[in-house]
């Protein structure tokens, strides 16, 4: 039995450390750590309720849209408020701008450089992965093409947040009612310009062929043909290197997937919708958001005086930096006891997006299922976002004023990039009392429990082959399978 302890990863927003069992080459248990605490529940306490919409979104740079809907959301439920039609329509086109950037980030920077390692150079399709998505210092020249258009689209893509939210990130546009930026039909024209600027992009390059016929694809035989016709798209380069380098074979996940619903609609529920798929009965199932604990038996954390996992709105943030058998800052959050895994997979899953289920139904969810579900969702993000820019209806209200209340509590519960987030808070004597933040990696990367059970990134990574490269210590498909969860662990210690 050997013990490898893998970290810092690059290319992850925060600290990463992962210590792996290893015997006759393969991986037999993980321990995932975060080797970092904030402190931003404590921070929270005792602040103005409004405070939490200035200082959340500073728990990262990358999803700082997301936290600020979480906490407004959670704002909105205790006062009772809801967003104008326009104000709806703004925020979910802020968000859909964050995650669809955070996607094609994943995609281009942060996943498919992995393929352009020295161990893959007598791969057949080695040098048009370095030509596509090598790293952009210190490769060959004329490396990187297709990370540079990426980066390039993507500085652009960004004018659609500063148009509606001011800035980005930490934007201060956000509110319980709605959002305070009115947009003129000038800007919706530019806004849809870049849209479509994007649509080219994913058109001509990562898919090779229009958004429509890809979110048409149904089934996987459905997807080969479409492949065979889009042969010099990034996409079908991905599932070609997926096939030969075996990734459906890696990183399976918990069976059990969950979203809080993305993208509200004014007339009730979601675009893509709130619950729970069971990958072994095949269907999906009611979430009850009062099934949601966090066990703290391994984080350095105190439980406080019940020492059993605690719903939220009454759980505690006590570090306990000596305590003995913890080895992370993350909490371990169950639902109903059970290990779930959140993130783009789950909200396709649920919402009965039908390429992805086959995908899963198929091979399970795995390295391949988890990258396809997020370049499936860009597709599928574009054409909604040019409807809600249509749907904004000038000199109509964008937000909904609201009175403070002494004593209230609420929940925030949203859809970021990576996975379900929520936040609950509780207000008495109209100051926050009681703050308490589960993020997407917070599921995805949560150590054991007080059962032994581990998180779904510890669980994926046992049988993962530890084909070494020159230092001993890496495996690439150890960096396959964390990469797939694409851990934000800023957000994870918050």
């Amino acid at each position: 039995m050997t013990r490898l302890i893998l970290g810092p990863f690059n290319r992850v927003e925060g600290d990463l450390e992962v210590q792996l069992e290893v015997a006759d080459g393969r991986v037999t248990q993980a321990h995932v750590k975060a080797p970092m605490f904030r402190g931003f529940e404590l921070i929270l306490n005792g602040r103005d309720p409004m405070d939490a919409l200035t200082i959340v979104p500073r728990i990262c740079g990358i999803c700082s849209v997301s936290q600020s809907i979480a906490a407004a959301k959670a704002l909105a439920d205790a006062w009772g408020v809801m967003a104008p039609p326009n104000g709806v329509h703004a925020v979910n086109l802020m968000l859909a701008c964050e995650n669809f950037a955070d996607h094609l980030t994943h995609f281009y920077m942060f996943f498919m450089p992995d393929f352009t390692r020295q161990v893959y150079a007598r791969r057949s399709w080695f040098g048009e992965a370095q030509r596509r998505f090598g790293a952009l210092i210190g490769s060959a020249p004329g490396s990187g093409l297709h990370n540079r258009a990426a980066l390039a689209a993507r500085a652009r893509w960004f004018e659609l947040i500063g148009t509606l939210g001011g800035k980005w990130p930490h934007t201060g546009a956000v509110l319980p009612g709605g959002s305070t930026r009115t947009i003129e039909n000038a800007e919706r024209v530019r806004m849809l310009a870049r849209v479509r600027e994007m649509r080219c992009f994913l058109e001509q390059t990562l898919f090779g062929t229009q958004l429509e016929e890809v979110t048409a694809l149904d089934n996987l035989v459905a997807l080969q043909a479409w492949r065979l016709r889009a042969t010099g798209s990034d996409l079908a380069l991905f599932l070609d290197i997926a096939d030969d380098t075996c990734l459906a074979r890696l990183g399976p996940g918990p069976g059990r997937y969950l979203s809080y619903g993305a993208y509200p609609q004014f007339a009730g529920g979601h675009v893509f919708t709130r619950g729970v798929w069971d990958a072994a009965l095949q269907q999906s199932l009611a979430l009850d958001p009062a099934q949601i604990t966090e066990d703290h038996s391994h984080a350095w954390y105190g439980e406080g005086n019940s020492g059993q996992p605690l719903h939220p709105m009454a759980g505690v943030t006590q570090p306990q930096a000596d305590k003995p058998g913890a080895y992370t800052w993350n909490k371990a959050p169950r639902l109903a006891g059970q290990v779930l895994e959140t993130g783009a997979i789950a909200r396709q899953l649920v919402d009965g997006q039908a390429l992805i289920r086959a995908a899963v139904l198929a091979h399970g969810g795995n390295v391949v299922s988890r990258v396809l579900a997020r370049v499936i969702e860009m597709a599928r993000l574009l054409p909604l976002m040019e409807q809600w820019l249509m749907a904004l209806e000038p000199h109509a209200p964008y937000h909904q004023v609201h009175e403070l209340p002494e004593h209230a509590q609420g929940i925030g519960l949203t859809e970021a990039a990576r996975g379900a987030l929520g936040h609950w808070l509780r207000i008495e004597g109209g100051r926050i009392s009681q703050y308490q933040i589960v993020a997407p990696t917070s599921w995805n990367f949560s150590p054991r429990d007080a059962a032994g059970r581990p998180g779904a990134l510890e669980s994926a990574l046992v049988g993962a082959p530890l084909d070494q490269e020159a230092d001993g210590r890496q495996s690439v498909a150890v960096q396959h399978i964390v990469r797939s969860f694409d851990p934000c662990m800023v957000c994870t210690v918050h």
